[in-house]
């Protein structure tokens, strides 16, 4: 089963607390900014700012303008500094200077973010692919030889997974590996055009290595996809090696820094030990032996240990989203735009309430993310430890970053196009970033898993877990299983429910919002959402279960929207209790005051979105749907005092920020534009207003 209890690290459970104080008023309220931005720093919170000190450093910041080749070797020159001084060293083992600490390593890669997306992911292609493919994959010998060559730089390296026929579905790629007991080597070739592995950073200029994934064959099998290292140029000149062959990706919409390329291999011969044979291997004779019966639980063990790229890319982004949030707040919270009702001043942007419909609904949304992702990143640590290394515990990581890396790539391209939005033209300038966030971000949505084809694996899994509670039930109990669905249906969608509610709702908006503000009610909502979908796709499916494999196929495509978005409702309740455990585990009274107000702006902007759902399902009805959207508007003028409070919370330094309209100097204008008009107003010599004028022209006299 999907495990979705709240996760809690033995490094950060906190000790018995009493229960936090009686709440206090709205105009009371106050966030306590230290003690959130400790929450929000998650279990690794010195990490985290020993890389944000790193990401402080004005070498390591994007430059706009440069060229292409520009971008690349100062990318490149970045790295080697970061090697030099062991950023790099966290993940690997002790014996070759490493700290073996998974979680903490990420932590840190996360972290770099705010400095130049280009930099985060060329140096997560080094390490956190090329490098860790050689560790996890590999064997104590190829640590030995290969690894500290990878991580030093010496050896530049490429990840060769991805193909131009083949993106996420990994299994089907064309590259071939096949032994020659004769010489006891491997024979790497690209068969046709589209096997050609492509995408590939580090490939078009620096990489000499590269770990490729090929289709291993043996004595005439083939065992499944399987990774080798194999040199692909000579470090003196750079050029290819024989059978090696390769094109430059060229510009692309963003992380114009990474050189991403393309490889084909032609004959290319590599030693047998050159297979990273940790999972499975091939005896000089060419015998095939794993540790791992099944060809198909084998190729997702090995996929499975590089998850850390979707669990990275999760913090990344929701980082990214809180650094474009706090441009745009900042900025919204100076700058003025038209006439208010006192003379000589304008209204603050933030101060309209679509302002901050556009964008506090967002930033709780981003807040559930880092609570969230805190949750995700323990229990990859706790995996990758060993601590917590079991099958069960692999599968529920690889389940619940499928769900959070689609969730948070998104929102960050949404929240940073609203926050370029909401910044009009300053916005738009690249000195501000928000635009060069987004397009280095926008790959972020289909690299480490296109985003819809990782939902659909989620999808898969809680329909297997569906399956599972009918294992063995008999025909009665299938019977009572279905009355009771179709009871259900009859209490949801004839209208006792909604009855129900609407006797309830003649109180008015208030009574009628109470119940959805229980965390008990809400969970069941998101948590029955969940359920209802799943169970009615598996109803669909369940019909064709002995039909011809077409037939079959066919009702499952038929049905695959409906699986994703059931997919992306059990990730959006993985987020929301995430927040909620977090929210529990708050006892200042202000902090949780304000916080509470922001745990339900995500709550109730998620049932906002789905409302068409909870209606047409009658959990939700009409009346109370209308008192959703009206309960939104209320948190944000709740919250709308407290928003410089919780952007400030998450920590940035103007070294991180770096965008001119949130560095105080748009106040600095605006003050200067209503000194200049009082002082004119107060001199006397101010031009009389033309409308002013008529209208005391108009005005009857007495």
């Amino acid at each position: 089963m999907v495990d979705t209890a709240p996760r809690t690290s033995e490094r950060t459970a906190p000790a018995s607390a009493p229960a936090p104080a009686s709440a206090p008023s709205e105009i009371e309220a106050k966030l306590d900014v230290a003690l959130v931005e400790r929450m929000l720093r998650g279990s690794y919170p010195e990490v985290r700012l020993e890389a944000r000190e790193v990401a402080k450093d004005p070498q390591f910041h994007k430059v706009d303008g440069l060229s292409l080749d520009e971008q690349r070797e100062r990318a490149f020159a970045q790295m080697k500094v970061q090697a030099a001084n062991g950023f790099q060293l966290r993940a690997f083992p002790e014996r070759l200077g490493g700290f073996e600490d998974a979680g903490g390593n990420l932590a840190a890669f996360e972290e770099l973010v705010t400095a130049d997306p280009s930099l985060q992911i060329k140096g997560g292609v080094q390490w956190g692919l090329f490098g860790a493919a050689i560790l996890h994959l590999g064997t104590a010998e190829h640590h030995d030889r290969l690894l500290p060559d990878a991580i030093s730089l010496k050896v530049p390296g490429a990840f060769a997974m991805t193909e131009t026929g083949h993106g996420s579905d990994v299994a089907s790629i064309g590259t071939t590996a096949t032994y020659d007991p004769a010489t006891e080597e491997f024979v790497i070739n690209t068969p046709f055009r589209a096997a050609w592995k492509d995408y590939l950073g580090n490939a078009a200029k620096h990489a000499t290595a590269a770990t490729v994934f090929a289709q291993l064959i043996t004595n005439g099998v083939n065992h499944g996809v399987h990774c080798f290292y194999v040199p692909i140029r000579d470090a003196a000149t750079g050029a290819f090696l024989p059978g090696v062959g390769g094109e430059d990706d060229g510009h692309k919409g963003g992380l114009n820094g990474v050189d991403n390329g393309r490889l084909h291999f032609d004959n290319v011969r590599i030693p047998r030990t050159n297979l990273l044979n940790r999972y499975g291997d091939v005896a000089a004779d060419g015998t095939y032996s794993s540790s791992i019966d099944s060809p198909g639980r084998r190729f997702f063990t090995m996929l499975g240990t590089l998850v850390q790229g979707r669990v990275s890319l999760d913090g990344s982004t929701t980082i990214a989203s809180a650094l474009g949030l706090f441009i745009a707040l900042t900025y919204a919270s100076q700058r003025r735009q038209f006439a208010s009702a006192v003379p000589g001043q304008e209204h603050v942007l933030l101060d309209y309430q679509r302002h901050q419909r556009r964008l506090l609904p967002r930033l709780a949304q981003t807040y559930a993310q880092y609570f969230s992702h805190d949750v995700l990143l323990t229990a990859f640590d706790d995996v990758f430890s060993g601590r917590a290394d079991t099958d069960e515990n692999r599968q529920n990581l690889e389940t619940l970053a499928a769900a959070l890396k689609p969730l948070s790539t998104w929102h960050a391209l949404d929240t940073l196009q609203e926050a370029r939005e909401a910044c009009g033209g300053s916005g738009f300038l690249a000195e501000n970033r928000l635009v060069g966030l987004r397009a280095d971000l926008d790959i972020y949505v289909t690299f480490e898993g296109d985003n819809n084809v990782l939902l659909q694996l989620v999808g898969k899994r809680l329909l297997t877990d569906y399956a599972a509670q009918f294992k063995g039930a008999t025909g009665v109990d299938l019977a009572k299983f279905a009355a009771g669905q179709v009871a259900g249906r009859a209490y949801n969608e004839g209208g006792i429910r909604r009855v129900g509610q609407n006797l309830r709702d003649l109180a008015g908006v208030g009574a009628g919002i109470e119940a959805l503000k229980d965390h008990d009610t809400q969970r069941a909502l998101l948590q029955d959402r969940v359920d209802t979908m799943i169970a009615a796709i598996g109803a669909e499916l369940n019909k064709v279960r002995r039909a011809p494999a077409a037939e079959q196929a066919a009702a499952f495509n038929a049905n695959q929207d409906d699986l994703i978005a059931a997919a992306r409702a059990w990730g959006e309740l993985q987020q929301w209790q995430a927040f909620t455990d977090a929210l529990d585990g708050v006892t200042d009274a202000g902090t949780r005051t304000v916080l509470g107000w922001v745990h339900s702006l995500f709550t109730f902007s998620l049932f906002e979105k789905h409302l068409a759902w909870y209606l047409t399902h009658g959990r939700i009805s009409a009346r109370r749907g209308q008192a959703v959207s009206a309960y939104i508007n209320r948190l944000l003028e709740r919250l709308r005092p407290h928003t410089l409070d919780l952007i400030g919370a998450f920590g940035f330094e103007p070294e991180h920020v770096r965008a001119p309209i949130a560095s105080g100097a748009e106040g600095i204008r605006q003050d200067e534009a209503m000194a200049y008009a009082a002082n004119l107003r107060a001199s006397g010599e101010a031009p009389v207003d033309e409308k002013k004028l008529k209208k005391s022209a108009k005005a009857p006299r007495s």
